[in-house]
């Protein structure tokens, strides 16, 4: 085990013997950055939430297209159905090795010529307005989902039908505004339960049906505030609530605040797993620092977001991968190091929209190849003579950032060459920064765009009742309750589309105040941050383990300083 600096935060890290054992494995020398700042990094090249209209640059075409890349950062943006199709070739704008300048330089070179696909969205019908999605059918403003059916406004779902505005949710139908649910029907404004219908205000429940306001139950049906009712008293007290209204929400929301805060908090969510550090794991095993492992994942440190992978370390987004390091949005791979929306590849190093490529290094929105380096192909021979001598160069003259940052083969692409601004990223999510820290960091940060559309309905005019709402508000263009001072990527208005006015009437939940961003933010603050500390079991009553408090220690995502009452699995 060793103790290194990180060359960005300057703080202290470990690096375990196993890790060791890994870099020796892949070929890669141990990382210069920190897990949190490599993975700060790494978020900083994925654009998920902020679309942009743009010209289409393909020939022939100039009509307006939805693109994750801004109007004048300078890039070459296709729309998907012309970047998928023969009609043009990546391999035109190739370039030859150059041994006087760095690597890094060249890819950020090729980066300005290849054309960019506008949104990251494969196998989906009628779904336009979505970004880094698989499968999915009549979604809208969906991001990083997959396989998903008449959902709207969500994030990291999968197999869901027929809701809206969730996050990181699997195997839900007609639900709304939860986040980190299983496998539930009818389930409103809850948190991490599984198995559970018809209920409203949930946190931490299993198997319960017709609940209300309730923490920690299993196995339960008409509880409200966690008291047992018959069931004509339950449905007598649900219709009292005036779920209906936005007031009544609003105030039930506080009240469920309270007994959450109250309530007893698993020290992580790790079910069904062995030997796993981290947070929301399933079925996995010896995987450590690991946050939203689905299923299946083996012998892998510092992921986040990843489903049956093996033997992959610092990845973000990935599926069906093993032997990878450093990847983001990775679909089905073998031993790639340090790629974008690399798909069905293998032996890929600093891939960049690949699908089904083999053995190559620096090449963007190739498809179907073998043996190229930055887009330029070569023989097999030349190949492999010439790759040993890129990566030594990538060592003896390294990229050096804006911040004296040294990037030597094996790091991740430096931040300061992403086609995104930080806050349009998802790293402004987990990492957030203000305008003034990302210059001081030297992140980039993207000015408001001007709005000039006119407000219809003034945020307090909407009216408080489903019932109240007629038809006529389709369309209209509705103010957003933050009205843009939020730092939340806040959109200032939003409308009402017919599905969804549809959607509130029938499960007769009240209109929505804030713009679908500012939503999604207030899902994402309900979920504990990809970071572990230590702390202390705070169990204090008398068990047949333990007799009043003892000294369990844990790794947890509740860091010291959180309010809530926190507990080991024992």
């Amino acid at each position: 085990m060793q103790t290194r600096n990180c060359q960005n935060c300057k703080k202290d890290f470990t690096i375990e013997p196993d890790d060791f054992g890994f870099y020796e494995k892949i070929k890669v020398p141990p990382p210069t950055f920190c897990p949190s700042c490599r993975l700060q990094r790494k978020l900083t090249w994925r654009n998920e939430r902020s679309l942009h209209k743009v010209k289409c640059k393909a020939p022939g075409h100039t009509e307006e297209i939805i693109s994750m890349y801004g109007t004048n950062d300078g890039f070459c943006v296709y729309d998907n159905d012309y970047w998928w199709s023969d009609k043009w070739d990546p391999m035109e704008h190739g370039l030859p090795y150059d041994f006087s300048t760095p690597f890094f330089v060249q890819f950020s070179n090729l980066l300005k010529k290849v054309p960019l696909v506008a949104l990251s969205t494969i196998n989906s019908v009628n779904s336009e307005y979505t970004n880094y999605v698989d499968g999915n059918k009549n979604c809208y403003l969906i991001f990083g989902c997959g396989w998903n059916e008449n959902i709207r406004y969500g994030s990291k779902l999968f197999l869901c039908k027929d809701s809206q505005d969730l996050f990181i949710c699997t195997k839900c139908e007609l639900s709304y505004e939860s986040v980190g649910c299983i496998e539930s029907y009818k389930l409103f404004w809850s948190v991490n339960s599984k198995n559970c219908s018809d209920s409203y205000f949930l946190y931490d429940c299993r198997n319960c049906t017709n609940c209300f306001g309730c923490v920690n139950l299993v196995s339960k049906s008409y509880c409200i505030w966690n008291k047992q009712y018959t069931r004509e008293e339950y449905f007598k007290k649900l219709e009292e609530l005036h779920l209906n209204s936005y007031k009544s929400i609003l105030d039930l929301k506080n009240e469920f605040k309270d007994l959450y805060l109250s309530s007893v908090h698993r020290y992580a969510n790790i079910f069904a797993s062995v030997n796993c550090t981290g947070d929301y794991i399933n079925n996995s095993k010896n995987s450590k620092n690991c946050f939203d492992l689905y299923q299946n994942v083996e012998d892998s440190k510092y992921l986040c977001s990843a489903l049956d992978l093996k033997d992959a370390y610092d990845s973000y987004g990935a599926f069906k991968n093993e032997l990878s390091y450093e990847n983001i949005d990775a679909n089905i791979g073998h031993k790639n190091l340090s790629c974008l929306t690399i798909y069905n590849s293998e032996n890929v190093n600093y891939g960049f929209n690949c699908h089904d490529l083999k053995d190559s290094f620096g090449c963007i929105g190739l498809r179907k190849k073998q043996y190229c380096i930055l887009n330029k192909q070569y023989s097999k021979e030349e190949y492999e003579k010439l790759l040993p001598k890129i990566k030594q160069h990538m060592d003896k003259m390294p990229y050096v950032d804006s911040r004296g940052r040294a990037h030597k083969y094996g790091e991740f692409f430096p931040s300061e060459l992403s086609p995104f601004y930080y806050n349009e990223t998802i790293a402004q999510e987990y990492f957030p920064l203000t305008e003034e820290d990302t210059q001081k960091k030297a992140f980039r940060w993207r000015e408001k765009e001007k709005r000039t559309y006119t407000i219809d309905i003034p945020n307090d005019s909407i009216p408080d009742d489903i019932q109240n709402i007629i038809e006529d508000i389709l369309n209209k263009v509705i103010e957003c309750l933050h009205k843009g001072k939020c730092g939340e990527q806040c959109t200032e208005a939003f409308k009402i589309l017919p599905e969804e006015l549809k959607f509130y009437k029938r499960m007769n939940v009240p209109l929505p105040r804030l713009c679908s961003n500012c939503r999604h933010h207030q899902r994402f603050k309900q979920r504990s941050p990809v970071k572990l500390g230590h702390r202390q079991c705070m169990c204090d009553k008398n068990h047949p383990s333990h007799k009043g408090s003892w000294d369990v220690e844990f790794e947890t995502s509740y860091a010291p300083d959180r309010p809530e009452i926190v507990y080991c699995e024992k």
